[in-house]
């Protein structure tokens, strides 16, 4: 039986609603003591890139919550380094959505199942209690006895843990343009990692926005260090490449935070899930991965609720799923992509034949071709022997 009590998740964007409609689908009885805090009014305006890997989608389709919105389908990846371009195409492996729409869909399907929904409630204070939270809201007080922190990159109930802001920070800044003459086919999406003069990427992905094709272009820095760089001008130099005026543009700039391997996320009757957890630092990707924890946390509190799991091993159980490896792979990985190991790296992607192909079929949630995954592994073993080779070579002469 489930204890008494109710669960808070504060923000409704795909990480909050995911956790409160899988909660609703595997624990009816507890779907009605499930409220989720919106401190905007849908439909509202959300700053992302907007590509929403398949594997996000499926999770959304087993729960039988996969909105249908306007959206630009994904078919391959191609990725520019120093040494030229790479791409694959698999099939469909996801699609670019406005979150506008996707996150106002995904919220009235969460009401249809149940899940109560306070829009315009902004948290400004969470505070722990001797036996659950108090939580402060723009609409008044509510008590909860698990309050999950889905609020992203500027989480109150993260702040409300102690927690500090922490080591993967980036800053991001898109505009939507026209095609312009040499866009890749609208079934990719593409990314330029050439200019070395940060750490961090830019990328044009297929959009639609009011019925019209637009290509949503940005960029992605990873702040590893206290380095200043100043994205405007790097985009600005990068548009004005393509004929296009950065000035022209209506200017979106936001910040993501990146997933820590020993980062904590729980602490008391608070959790956090999505964003205000961490997400890929390497990409930035946090769609899909957003959904993957609501549907975790949700597993999760039932597990909490009906065999008294204590919250505190939250983030046990983030750290043993299949998200959680994968997150943490990619956290060990930064200093590989930005650090000093970043022009091996590009070689490598560059020269390997299965590398973005495996990339397709992990964005995509497609059963990873293992005959494939065992070349790659193989090559980059030839490449670090042969780089050992080397340097002792050299050592020599």
């Amino acid at each position: 039986m489930f204890t008494d009590g109710e669960v808070i998740i504060v923000g409704g964007g795909p990480a909050g609603l995911t956790a409160a409609i899988s909660l609703a689908r595997h624990a009816p009885r507890l779907a009605e003591r499930v409220t989720v805090l919106e401190a905007a009014n849908y439909p509202r305006e959300k700053f992302c890139a907007g590509a929403v890997g398949g594997r996000g989608d499926a999770i959304l389709r087993a729960l039988e919550a996969s909105p249908e919105v306007a959206h630009a389908p994904i078919e391959g990846i191609s990725l520019r380094v120093g040494a030229g371009v790479v791409a694959a195409r698999i099939g469909a492996i996801g699609r670019v959505v406005r979150r506008i729409e996707f996150d106002h869909a995904l919220a009235k399907i969460a009401r249809r199942a149940g899940v109560r929904i306070v829009e315009g409630a902004r948290v400004h204070e969470v505070v722990a209690r001797a036996r659950g939270a108090r939580v402060e809201t723009t609409k008044g007080a509510l008590e909860a006895a698990v309050v999950v922190g889905a609020d992203g990159v500027g989480s109150v109930v993260r702040k409300a843990m102690g927690l500090g802001r922490g080591a993967f920070r980036a800053q991001v800044l898109e505009v939507d343009t026209p095609m312009v003459a040499g866009d890749r086919e609208r079934s990719f999406i593409h990314f330029d990692a050439a200019d070395r003069r940060y750490p961090g990427y830019s990328w044009d992905f297929p959009t639609v926005l009011h019925g019209e094709e637009l290509v949503c272009r940005g960029i992605y820095h990873l702040r590893v260090a206290d380095e200043v760089v100043d994205i405007q001008a790097l985009l600005a130099e990068r548009l004005a490449g393509m004929g296009l005026d950065l000035a022209e543009c209506k200017n979106k700039r936001y910040a993501e935070r990146g997933f820590e391997t020993r980062g904590e996320i729980a602490r008391g009757p608070m959790m956090l899930i999505g964003e205000a957890a961490g997400i890929d630092p390497i990409t930035g990707e946090g769609i899909a991965q957003a959904i993957e924890y609501g549907e975790l946390c949700a597993r999760f509190l039932c597990d909490h609720f009906e065999r008294g799991v204590p919250l505190h091993t939250w983030g046990d159980a983030v750290h043993r799923s299949r998200l959680g490896r994968d997150l943490a792979v990619r956290a060990l990985a930064v200093p590989a992509f930005y650090g000093p190991g970043r022009a091996r790296t590009e070689k490598f992607l560059h020269q390997s034949e299965h590398a973005l192909h495996l990339g397709c079929q992990h964005f995509g949630g497609v059963p990873i071709d293992r005959p494939r995954l065992a070349k790659l592994v193989a090559h980059g073993a030839v490449e670090l022997a042969a780089e050992g080779l080397s340097r002792v070579w050299s050592k020599r002469g």
